[in-house]
């Protein structure tokens, strides 16, 4: 069998054995006997709380996925309706970084001045939480959606501006010679020349920033509520609907290897052999 093959045969093993020991471990209790109201009030069952079975989970994701766009109100709107609020706060705030992240990494990457007068600044905003700029967004911004895509910019922002730096500051400097030595211009020759030879590096920076963007959604829409998959999560938590909770973060997850699998299909195509 080819390598891709047995892959995907280890994998559907793994996924029946975890699925297997899930099922068993969280079989609800059989019931031996009708208990009293007042038992009930006392806790006299006592019966100790089981994360759902994936039969339930699957049962409820198939509930949810038969009708994703339904809206009953604002606590309760369909998974569809949920991931789309998320989707477009998280493009948003990462196309609004590409656009001021990629041409100051070019030129951080062709200019060591501008790379040295930068740095610090990078430094020491880089590492900062993107969750701990949310109550200075939301006092300034004073709206809780445009808050939650403030902060996807400030994490998208990062991973694209360094690596696109990096790129461009590695190219090799033959290549850069010979435009030169065509007497191409300074534009023509990052066109031409640097950008398809950063491409690769610039574009790991996008994937990376994309997989930060999906992370820090959620918990920024438990912060602000309203809509989205995270205040979804949080709803569902609050309804004690275990559920709804984990089929919400098995919708994360998967959305979120869907994003990853769009840009890594766009890198595939940048890449070349010297």
């Amino acid at each position: 069998m080819s390598l891709n093959l047995r892959a995907t045969v280890v994998s559907l093993l793994f996924l029946i054995i975890v699925l297997g020991i899930w099922e068993t471990l969280n079989q609800p209790p059989e019931a031996t006997e009708a208990l009293s109201e007042y038992e009930l009030l006392m806790g006299g069952a006592d019966q100790e709380a089981r994360v759902p079975p994936p039969s339930q989970v699957a049962e409820h994701a198939w509930s949810e996925l038969s009708n994703p766009f339904y809206d009953a109100g604002p606590n309760d709107k369909g998974i569809g309706i949920q991931l789309a609020y998320s989707l477009y706060r998280v493009l948003t705030g990462y196309f609004a970084a590409a656009l001021i992240a990629i041409p100051l990494g070019f030129v951080i990457g062709m200019s060591p001045l501008m790379y040295k007068a930068l740095n610090p600044f990078i430094q020491i905003l880089r590492p900062i939480s993107p969750l701990a700029w949310m109550p200075l967004a939301l006092f300034v911004i004073k709206d809780s959606e445009r808050s939650a895509i403030f902060v996807i910019f400030i994490c998208s922002i990062w991973p694209m501006l360094i690596n696109t730096a990096f790129g461009v500051a590695n190219v090799r400097n033959d290549w850069v010679r010979v435009a030169q030595t065509h007497e191409l211009s300074p534009l023509r020759t990052a066109f031409t020349v640097i950008l398809p030879a950063a491409a690769p590096t610039i574009l790991t920076g996008m994937r990376i920033s994309i997989g930060i963007a999906w992370l820090v959604i959620v918990a920024a829409e438990m912060l602000v509520g309203g809509t989205g998959i995270g205040y979804y999560v949080w709803n569902e938590w609050n309804n004690l609907d275990l559920n709804s909770v984990i089929f919400s973060i098995l919708m994360i997850g998967f959305v979120g290897m869907l994003l990853d699998m769009a840009l890594s299909g766009v890198s595939r195509l940048v890449q070349y052999e010297e």
